[in-house]
């Protein structure tokens, strides 16, 4: 996976801490379900002094059923709402069955998609928030012959905590979002014991 880093323009890359470069190292290390596509996405520039950012699309039969980003935030002197000096800000966002919509539980499960996925990778995190929002399109006039839609969209984000005294590790972070994509689509969890294949990463021309 590539990663594209941005910076504060009087840093530069070459200037970038020592402790962000090797998380986005981490960023790229990641392992993904070969149904993920994932490429590098440009960073925001004015929410931290340091940032790096990826995309996804989950494709199944080239059909793209859920697509996301996740940027990895780093301000080394510190920020206290984030409880840290790095965060991580992810969105999801899928095509659910339209009867799916009006179950009250579903803000709540898809909550617990995220949660459940971090742990299950070993995600340490603090301060942790974020919206889970249903959304349903309906056709009238002219494209009333068109079948109405329904999406879920999750947006959180949370502060990455390194395990024990070594750097801190975003890859776990990272696959953690991977799922939370690929079972927001539907699709079935790895059964264990079954090695991940690497996703297919940056086929779409991103710009190095």
């Amino acid at each position: 996976m590539v990663v594209r880093q941005e910076t504060r323009p009087d840093t530069g890359a070459a200037g970038s801490p020592s402790e962000f470069r090797s998380a986005v190292a981490s960023m790229q290390a990641a392992r993904l379900r070969p149904e993920v596509l994932c490429e590098e996405l440009p960073a925001p520039q004015r929410i931290a002094p340091y940032a790096a950012a990826v995309s996804a699309d989950v494709t199944v039969d080239d059909t793209d059923l859920g697509t996301g980003r996740l940027i990895l935030l780093h301000d080394p002197a510190g920020n206290d709402a984030w409880d840290g000096t790095f965060r991580c800000v992810a969105y999801a966002r899928a095509d659910i069955e339209t009867d799916l919509i009006t179950d009250p539980m579903l803000a709540d499960v898809g909550w617990t998609w995220l949660t459940d996925a971090l742990a299950g990778h070993g995600a340490s995190y603090s301060a942790i928030s974020g919206t889970v929002t249903r959304v349903a399109t309906e056709s009238f006039g002219g494209m009333a012959d068109e079948d109405g839609t329904a999406q879920i969209e999750i947006r959180a984000s949370w502060t990455p905590v390194a395990v024990g005294d070594g750097p801190l590790d975003v890859g776990p972070h990272v696959e953690a979002w991977g799922e939370l994509l690929c079972t927001a689509v539907g699709l079935p969890p790895v059964p264990d014991g079954v090695a991940v294949m690497p996703s297919r990463r940056g086929q779409r021309g991103t710009t190095r």
